[in-house]
């Protein structure tokens, strides 16, 4: 048994944006007021919202929205008050409609809402290695019924697979068709749904003897299938930016989403998903660490740095084969890992 302490993280870049007003003052009268404003917030914080009204002109009213939701309307140029604490995190607009002597005009700012607290580092030992199949570029990783659900990508070379975890052999595995790149899987209600990378689709197979059932167009016709997960009742959907989308499992429209952000970063390339105990898992593309996501607000709230496993896999690894693969195991409570290509698979117990 090995136990290593987490000791750095990921330098992504800072979003910058500015908090100005409108582009071309010459067609606006009225711009939002920034001067008390702040280039970032955090759900504890609020923002009061007014007009600069530099040409005194009669404001009858001003109704607000942010990212395109009514919140509120105030008489002449009274402030509103708002609170961030229920704000998506991520870049948020603010739109002001001003009626003004019997005239319309519009105007908007924006600003970015990131995470209240700072990531903690965790801690893991590796109770276990195990032997994976190298042929497998590792998209999907989920457990059923004491065996691993494997989803592996490559145009085609795409399946999906039953596999012993602790042996690596593929008891069972359906090839999809070339023209498919294969993606992130989960396990909702006795159903396997597959992603496909650019192929508007997701499949869906009877767990129990991966016999396709049907295909699911995206909501979306440009959206790209990185990562899923589920929560029990919804599907999660990841595309490699900082979204995580909540979806019908029936249909694959959109519910909600989330966007991922710590307390000062953005963290796009989401790829494989797992829930566990409440929380979203998640992997970032071609970095060596796990995230623990909080589902309801996208904050990140753990980092476990997994650099050291790609040492331990024997055969010589290439580009893009990268950790991928995060699979809990609620017998055991602890999580099977493994990259894309890696001849080996790693039990890990993560405090």
């Amino acid at each position: 048994m090995f136990k290593y302490k987490v000791f750095s993280f990921i330098g992504l870049t800072l979003l910058s944006i500015s908090c100005g007003g409108d582009k071309n003052d010459e067609k606006n009268i009225f711009s939002i007021d920034t001067s008390a404003m702040m280039q970032a917030y955090n759900p504890s914080q609020s923002v009061d919202l007014g007009i600069k009204n530099e040409q005194n002109r009669t404001i009858d009213s001003v109704i607000y929205y942010v990212n395109d939701i009514n919140i509120g309307k105030a008489l002449k140029n009274e402030k509103i008050h708002f609170s961030l604490e229920n704000q998506k995190l991520g870049y948020t607009r603010i739109k002001a409609l001003i009626y003004s002597e019997g005239k319309n005009s519009e105007t908007e700012t924006n600003f970015i809402v990131y995470a209240k607290d700072a990531p903690e580092l965790l801690e893991y030992q590796i109770v276990n290695t195990f032997n994976h199949d190298s042929t497998s570029y590792t998209q999907g990783y989920e457990f059923y019924e004491d065996l691993l659900i494997e989803g592996s990508g490559q145009y085609g070379n795409s399946s999906l697979r039953k596999t012993d975890y602790k042996t690596g052999d593929v008891l069972e595995k359906v090839d999809l068709n070339k023209q498919y790149f294969g993606e992130g899987v989960t396990i909702l209600k006795d159903k396997i749904y597959q992603l496909t990378w650019n192929e508007n689709t997701a499949f869906v197979y009877d767990a129990k003897t991966l016999k396709q059932e049907k295909a699911i167009s995206y909501f979306r016709k440009d959206l790209a299938g990185w990562g899923l997960t589920n929560d029990g009742t919804n599907l999660y959907m990841s595309d490699g930016s900082e979204k995580i989308y909540i979806l019908n499992p029936e249909t694959f429209e959109m519910i909600d989403y989330i966007n991922v952000y710590t307390n000062a970063n953005k963290i796009d390339n989401i790829n494989e998903m797992e829930w566990i105990d409440g929380k979203i898992w998640a992997n970032i593309y071609e970095k060596d660490m796990v995230i623990k996501i909080d589902p309801k607000t996208g904050a990140v709230e753990r980092i476990l740095n997994l650099s050291d496993l790609k040492t331990k896999v024997k055969k010589t690894l290439q580009q893009g084969e990268v950790l991928n693969g995060i699979a809990y195991n609620p017998k055991t409570k602890t999580i099977l890992v493994t990259g894309k290509n890696w001849d080996k698979s790693f039990e890990l117990s993560v405090e």
